[in-house]
């Protein structure tokens, strides 16, 4: 069985490249001065983001591969296995990396503000790409950064670290919004897939085999991540996942309620509902009228 390295601290993760340690729970590093990644699959306890500027070795966390493309952020968060993997040889690697260890942002505004930064959770083929201005833009934070880095720690260090973090990582939710836009065609495609197989699921006997769809499982579908896919159909939509399930559910249980050989509870379990009830507030929470008054308006 493969060992897995586990990786917590920022100067573990230095010294693995050769780096000088500057703080104890930040870096940002230079790749071009680094050492590679050894070939190792490794635990990461750190949050770390890493802006290639040269095609290199591939990486490879969860079960997507993925070759950096010039001007490409990647994020990784604690918790997150990655591994790196070489086709070919080591060539001469370009790029930054900024690192933190979680306890950093603790009692900052960044550490309550880090659950809307949901790219952290996406795949690795769901990276950010970037325009030469926003790459520019990004390089102007992580200097900030190494420049306080650089300085006397003082009472102001920590607060002027995370906040330049904190305005990068928001920076990165506009140049994602950009990219959901710029890729508006693909991205109306998985819309439409989205939309297909909730017709195909509710079309067969898989709810009353399996229940409800859950966004989890239409992600995989869609071989998307599971924050990606929400963030992605809450663009396109204006709804999240679960309310785009929850509004088609209604709208099959809408059709399948003028049947009136089959009581509201056969309804129910026929969309995956494990208990009738359940389905009567939620129609009702949606339409308005419970299920047997709408049967009976219409």
């Amino acid at each position: 069985m493969e060992e897995i390295v586990k990786m917590d601290s920022v100067s573990q993760y230095n010294q693995l490249r050769g780096v000088e340690t500057l703080h104890p729970l930040v870096s940002v590093m230079d790749l071009s001065t680094a050492k590679p990644m050894p070939e190792k699959t490794f635990n990461m306890g750190l949050y770390i983001i890493y802006l290639k500027e040269l095609k290199c070795g591939e990486l490879r966390y969860g079960r997507s591969h993925y070759d950096y493309q010039e001007g490409t952020l990647v994020f990784v968060a604690p918790g997150q296995v990655m591994s790196v993997q070489r086709k070919t040889e080591v060539t001469a690697l370009k790029g930054w990396a900024l690192l933190f260890h979680p306890d950093f942002i603790k009692g900052t505004s960044l550490g309550r503000q880090m659950a809307q930064y949901s790219f952290f959770s996406y795949d690795v083929n769901e990276a950010l790409h970037l325009s030469d201005k926003e790459q520019q833009m990004v390089l102007d934070c992580f200097t900030k950064i190494r420049y306080e880095l650089q300085h006397a720690i003082d009472k102001h260090s920590k607060m002027l670290i995370a906040s330049n973090i904190e305005l990068f990582l928001n920076y990165c939710i506009r140049f994602y919004d950009r990219q959901f836009i710029t890729r508006d065609n693909a991205n109306k495609g998985v819309v439409e897939k989205f939309e297909s197989l909730l017709n195909g699921y509710f079309a067969s006997d898989k709810p009353m085999q399996a229940g409800l769809p859950s966004v989890a499982q239409c992600a995989e579908e869609l071989h998307l991540s599971a924050n990606y896919f929400g963030d992605l159909i809450k663009k396109e939509t204006g709804k999240s996942p679960q309310e785009y399930i929850q509004n088609k559910v209604i709208d099959v249980a809408k059709e399948r309620i003028f049947d009136i050989e089959k009581s509201v509870s056969q309804v129910a379990y026929e969309l995956g509902f494990k208990y009738p009830n359940h389905f009567t507030r939620l129609f009702k929470q949606k339409v308005g009228v419970s299920p047997n008054e709408y049967r009976a308006l219409n």
